[in-house]
């Protein structure tokens, strides 16, 4: 009976109305071996904001990656995507269920109901069992498989993406903390500076030295310099306030934040070079590749579709005219046999479906080509931005180290009579704006290197970066 049945099937198969398209060549990947994300993978590590050496940073990531609601969605997006992925592989399994009836009838009294049931009351009660088997010839079931695994493995790495940029937000959040305290350091040096030269003025006008004008011109500075240490004191508190939104913390949070102790020299150094190979290990790129593999599972799911369903049933059971007989042997029945469904005419709709999941495999296809040269733009525009940063603070040290030895020299030659009051307000003006760009550069370092590891997945061992021959340069050429 089987093979009489798979014979069957086949026949029809190939005289079917609805027949297959014809197969289009998928859009093609991004040359990974091109661009570098061919290499053995390094070393990652963990905990890379542990590089910063601040306890109190430590403590807010790892309240973010406890309580983030953002993290919490992924999670469930994991959670619905393993239960259709168990949905799947259970279509694959034979099924068995139990059904069961008795209702109470009364038989019309005519000649299409026989004596002695008609005109009398009676149960009509049955109960079996009944097996079924889809033996998914074609592997339409199999490949649904492959889908949802795919998906599945696809989102549990969308927690590891979710982790890894909620603990860079919050790395990064913290930095402007950092750059908010240090600012509003430079504003009170400088509304302090103003009081000193106020004092120096007045005692200068007191001798003869000075008019009152200078003295006025003075004073006038020291409310500019209140302003600006507000305004800086006000966005360390704004700062604070971001920092304790992104660590899920609400306002009962704020107070419990202290100025960050950040070792901004030690923090995530940078190797001489960096292998691209690290961006292999990204987990939106790999939840790229395994949605692209998800999809050809689905487009070959789309086109086992076009030929027929061949599934096995069997049932046993039990039925009778009234309750007391349904236990009888006689009552007993069975049967088993192949049950086959071939489309002969849908209106286009497997065919619609068909092309519909090509171009979603299209589409996910230019999604991890997008997203790869997304992630070789912004490594490489990190490695220039940290090579770039390190030759200006060198540079800017070299100015703020000029301009305290200028501002020094005005102060002292404006205290001993030999300068006037307009040559101490330039020196303190490109002293500030000096101590101001310096502080900028050192928090923009270390967001740059913060960057560089969202940009390439995590941390990295500087000796394995090292030892790789697929790298960029952090050294631009001269």
């Amino acid at each position: 009976m089987l093979r009489a049945t798979l014979s069957f099937a086949l026949m029809v198969s190939l005289v079917g109305c609805v027949t297959p398209p014809r197969t289009v060549a998928p859009a093609p990947l991004v040359n990974a071996e091109h661009l570098g994300l061919g290499g053995a993978p390094v070393s990652v590590a963990a905990a890379w904001w542990t590089s910063f050496q601040d306890p109190q940073l430590n403590q807010l990531i790892e309240q973010a990656l406890k309580d983030s609601p953002t993290l919490a969605q992924a999670q469930a997006r994991l959670r619905t995507a393993s239960a259709q992925a168990q949905l799947a592989h259970a279509a694959t399994l034979p099924s068995a269920k139990l059904d069961a009836s008795a209702f109470r009838q009364h038989a019309p009294e005519n000649y299409l109901i026989p004596a002695p049931l008609a005109g009398s009351n009676f149960w009509m009660a049955q109960g079996g069992a009944t097996l079924n088997w889809d033996l998914d010839f074609w592997g339409k079931q199999a490949d649904a498989v492959k889908t949802a695994t795919a998906l599945t493995q696809a989102s549990s790495l969308d927690i590891d993406s979710t982790r890894l940029m909620l603990a860079g937000a919050v790395a990064q959040a913290y930095v402007e903390l950092y750059r908010s305290y240090a600012l509003a350091d430079i504003a009170a040096q400088a509304e302090a500076q103003r009081e000193r030269i106020i004092k120096i003025t007045r005692r200068r006008v007191d001798a003869g030295l000075d008019t009152h004008l200078e003295l006025r011109l003075a004073e006038s500075q020291l409310p500019q310099a209140r302003v600006d240490h507000t305004q800086a004191v006000a966005a360390s508190d704004l700062a604070v306030h971001q920092l304790a939104a992104i660590a899920g913390q609400g306002a009962e949070g704020y107070g419990a934040l202290v100025r960050p102790t950040l070792n901004v020299d030690a923090a995530l150094p940078v190797p001489t070079v960096l292998p691209m190979n690290l961006l292999a290990r990204r987990p939106d790129i790999l939840a790229a590749k395994l949605r692209i593999d998800a999809a050809d599972s689905q487009r070959l799911a789309a086109k086992a579709a076009f030929y027929p369903d061949i599934s096995l049933t069997a049932l046993a059971g039990f039925g009778a005219f009234g309750l007391d007989n349904l236990i009888k042997w006689n009552a007993r029945g069975y049967g088993a046999g192949p049950l086959l469904s071939l489309p002969l005419f849908d209106g286009g709709r497997l065919r619609a479906e068909y092309k519909g999941s090509e171009a979603q495999l299209d589409g996910i296809i230019a999604q991890y080509n997008d997203t790869v040269l997304d992630a070789v733009h912004q490594t490489a525009d990190q490695l220039t931005r940290i090579d770039s940063l390190a030759r200006e603070r060198i540079d800017q040290q070299q100015t703020l180290s000029a301009s305290e030895d200028a501002y020094r020299i005005a102060e002292e030659r404006y205290r001993a009579g030999l300068a006037n009051y307009l040559s101490v307000l330039d020196a303190e003006t490109q002293l500030l704006t000096a101590r101001k760009a310096l502080v900028d550069i050192v928090a923009n370092q270390v967001v740059a290197r913060v960057t560089l590891l969202l940009a390439v997945g995590g941390s990295f061992d500087a000796n394995d970066a090292s030892a790789d021959s697929s790298h960029l340069t952090t050294r631009s050429n001269p």
